[in-house]
């Protein structure tokens, strides 16, 4: 990778438009998860201290180019100022005179926010014009939000074209550890791709299995599989139209040398429904009117058996369904195991993906992971093999 980072910028005296990512819950006009706002603090933090002028850009929610007062960042400043333990200013337009004037005001060991960048339909269509208006406002640009960065939006791509650019210390932290995980990482590599559909992940599969060395299918997923296997898969969640694909993608991960570990036994229901009656049974033997509902005993025992022989691991979705009890269980021990050999330094771990933080977290071993991101679609994207705009146009 050749993106430069706030180490390569003087930022003595200079305006530092930051992308970030507060696109965070709210209730009622308050934030209710800071998670996402906590995570850009270092990166302004360290801007003011450099004696630079930190301007925030976001986004927040898909207002579609016109204003909604619902989705004004304003509601965010209170929970920005607490956490940032610095003054936040607002501007009500992140362009024009509003903005000019909030900039001009702006002083040394402060911070502005500036209002949604996609109360203007410009943004997301990246206008060069609007990308132009941004880049008016400052004199350095900082991309410190990876979780926007597969959009080629005015304030992810536009304007990095136009101002001497750098990662933030978020978006590089996230850089060197998909680049660890996935462009250099250290053998033998065993990713673990769950969740309900095949549908959603066929990039993402096919870009897999010619990069590592084991391919751990849970969730829904694995019932496609199985399926496509000749096996009987009652009721459970399962998308039979996909059945050669599926085949595919297991003959193309037998000739590039990779393993695809599917469960050999299961838990199976009659119910979707916390502590249902379940029993755990043979792969081969669900019944017609059984859903499986996650991976059994054995089939943990296989994925640790994976995880303790692997330098490296990617997670991408849960093994069961693991809102619901005992159906989290292959979810639990799979991740403390991987937790457990993270703070033993015999294993580098990375994980991603909505569903996936939420299950390790459920499970409480987040915090042993090497690194978790909280991007979504640009971490799926980024797993898929696929340029992310935001992080090409930082390209030096």
């Amino acid at each position: 990778m050749t993106w430069k980072t706030l180490d390569d910028m003087d930022l003595t005296g200079k305006t530092v438009l930051t992308r970030i990512d507060i696109n965070v819950p709210m209730e009622n006009g308050v934030v209710t998860d800071s998670t996402r706002i906590d995570r850009i603090v270092p990166t302004v933090q360290e801007i003011i201290k450099r004696g630079g002028k930190p301007v925030l850009l976001a986004h927040f929610g898909r207002p579609k180019g016109v204003v909604v007062p619902e989705m004004s960042l304003k509601h965010v400043v209170p929970a920005l100022t607490q956490a940032m333990g610095v003054p936040v200013s607002f501007a009500e337009d992140c362009i024009g005179l509003p903005a000019k004037k909030a900039v001009a005001a702006l002083r040394a060991g402060e911070v502005l926010l500036l209002e949604n960048t996609r109360f203007h339909e410009a943004e997301t269509k990246n206008d060069r014009a609007f990308a132009a208006s941004l880049a008016a406002l400052g004199d350095i640009y900082c991309n410190d939000a990876f979780s926007a960065a597969h959009r080629a939006h005015g304030s992810t791509e536009g304007i990095a074209q136009l101002l001497p650019s750098c990662a933030g210390r978020l978006m590089q932290a996230e850089l060197e550890a998909l680049e660890a995980a996935l462009s250099k990482p250290s053998r033998p590599v065993v990713a673990v791709v769950g969740g309900a559909k095949v549908s959603s992940k066929l990039d993402l599969l096919g870009n897999l299995v010619e990069k590592v060395e084991f391919l751990i299918i849970g969730g829904g997923m694995a019932n496609t599989f199985l399926a496509a296997k000749g096996l009987n898969v009652g009721t459970s969640l399962c998308e039979r139209d996909l059945a050669e694909t599926a085949r595919e993608i297991m003959t193309k991960a037998k000739n590039s040398g990779c393993e695809v570990v599917l469960p050999k036994d299961i838990v199976v229901a009659q119910e979707f429904k916390e502590n249902a009656p379940h029993a755990i049974l043979a792969v081969e033997d669900c019944p017609d009117v059984g859903m499986i509902l996650d991976a059994g005993p054995e089939s943990t025992k296989a994925i640790i058996n994976v995880f303790e022989h692997c330098s490296t691991l990617i997670w991408n979705g849960p093994l069961g369904a693991f809102e619901i009890a005992p159906f989290d269980t292959a979810t639990n021990a799979a991740a403390a195991k991987a937790a457990e050999l993270t703070r033993a330094g015999s294993l580098i771990s990375v994980a991603g993906g909505g569903d996936t933080v939420a299950a390790l977290n459920k499970s409480d071993a987040a915090k042993g992971f090497s690194y978790i991101s909280t991007a979504g679609g640009a971490f799926l994207e980024w797993m898929e093999g696929k340029t992310l705009p935001g992080v090409a146009a930082l390209d030096a």
